[in-house]
């Protein structure tokens, strides 16, 4: 006998399918990095099984791709990381994840960079960037007062419309139960990750990352961490930066990656650290091979501005908790090779600290910038007295908040823009920086 289904039935199974395969989906998607000719999308199922993507050029809705297919398994948590690799530079695409071959139903969006060396204007720029998150969780947190609160500076990040935003660290909070097992880490993970408040953020911008010592470890952990390699596991797995360490085969989160016309270094103030308590005279926090290859990156850059990016404050002379200055002769290393080597544009990128500042470093005619932005969603903290020499007067912020950066203009007469807002998206300051000032 031939079967026979109605219009009606047929859409009916057709919805149950994706229905079906959306309920397959534990968090995600998160849009990671996105190339001219490459983009990479993050997914976690809730158990095994093939996932992908179709994704179609948002003018051109018949012409539609597939991404190859990924098995997921608990060994990385069920997470995915999907190549986008028949795109076109400067263009939207709609895109649906494929769980065991059913499509969900939902479609979602990504970006390709534009190929500005093509073009007679430089593309304007933004990106939002920030640290410290922490995301409550009862049954592992310390009794009494949630140290997170104010959930909705995500969809108010997300409503500055960036390009992409760049996570400076302490991301997410492992707890004392977290850190001692790779299945604690993981799970710490996915709990951030999966957070409601979350999803649209991570669909609706690209996302690049860095760890500092809550992503990584204890408080205050450094390269003696017994599960360091565990925590770099479940952050290559939770994340979708284009590479890690230095080179092939090395460690860390070390990473890299150019946006337009701006250069981003990536770097990684954990794996190497030292203890500067010790009795020892290497004291370190970058080491010297990682030092070498940002400096190498910097001086070979023809970039207007360059970001650095790292979980602790680079220019803030005073030496409290973790601050670079505790490392007095390893931060002046790296601060005379900038200058001997005439590097301009240097702008680093922190966080960490539980309140915002900017901080500025003058030597032989090269400006040096640190924008230390902090905290996301954690406590912040009040009544900071430090005695940072270097801070821009009227930076100071002591509440929860983000910054979103701004690069426009015409080539060799770029401006940066930096705008610091509240919880709620209310602008707290701003400031300007023109090209080689």
């Amino acid at each position: 006998m031939k079967a026979f289904f109605s219009p009606t039935l047929l859409a009916c199974i057709l919805t149950s399918f994706s229905a079906n395969a959306q309920g397959l989906l534990s968090a995600g998607p998160m849009n990671g990095r996105t190339e001219m000719r490459e983009v990479a999308i993050w997914v976690q199922t809730i158990q095994s099984c093939e996932v992908g993507i179709e994704y179609w050029p948002i003018d051109q809705p018949s012409k539609v791709n597939q991404s190859s297919l990924v098995t997921t398994n608990p060994e990385t948590a069920y997470t995915a990381i999907l190549i986008a690799g028949e795109v076109s530079p400067g263009k939207e695409y709609a895109y649906k994840i494929l769980l065991d071959s059913a499509p969900t139903g939902r479609i979602y969006h990504f970006k390709t960079q534009p190929n500005w060396l093509t073009a007679f204007e430089r593309p304007t720029v933004k990106f939002a960037t920030g640290s410290c998150t922490f995301i409550n969780d009862s049954l592992y947190d310390y009794p009494g007062k949630s140290y997170g609160s104010n959930y909705q500076i995500f969809d108010n990040i997300l409503s500055q419309k960036p390009d992409f935003m760049l996570w400076l660290g302490d991301n997410l909070y492992l707890r004392n139960a977290d850190w001692t097992s790779k299945s604690g880490i993981l799970k710490r993970y996915e709990h951030f990750r999966s957070t409601a408040e979350l999803q649209n953020l991570w669909s609706g911008t690209h996302h690049y990352a860095i760890w500092d010592d809550h992503d990584y470890g204890p408080n205050d952990a450094n390269g003696s961490f017994g599960l360091k390699h565990a925590s770099l596991e479940a952050f290559k797995a939770f994340w979708a930066n284009p590479y890690y360490g230095i080179q092939e085969g090395a460690s860390g989160i070390t990473s890299s990656f150019s946006y337009a016309d701006l250069d981003f270094f990536l770097l990684d103030n954990r794996w190497y650290r030292t203890d500067p308590n010790l009795n020892a005279t290497d004291e370190q926090v970058f080491g010297k091979e990682q030092i070498e290859w940002l400096i190498q990156n910097l001086k070979f850059s023809k970039a207007p501005f360059k970001f650095v990016a790292t979980g602790g404050q680079i220019l803030n002379d005073e030496k409290v908790y973790e601050t670079y200055a505790n490392y007095e002769e390893e931060r002046a290393y790296l601060l005379s090779r900038i200058v001997e080597e005439g590097i301009k544009g240097v702008f680093f990128l922190t966080g960490d600290r539980h309140h915002t500042e900017l901080s500025r470093f003058e030597r032989n005619g090269i400006v040096l910038y640190d924008l230390t932005v902090s905290p996301l969603t954690s406590g912040a903290h009040a009544n900071v007295k430090e005695n940072n020499t270097l801070r821009v007067e009227g930076t100071l912020i002591e509440t929860q908040n983000f910054a979103v950066v701004t690069v426009s203009g015409k080539a060799k007469e770029r401006i940066l823009e930096m705008a610091v807002l509240d919880s709620d998206g209310k602008l707290l300051w701003k400031r300007e920086i023109a090209e080689g000032k």
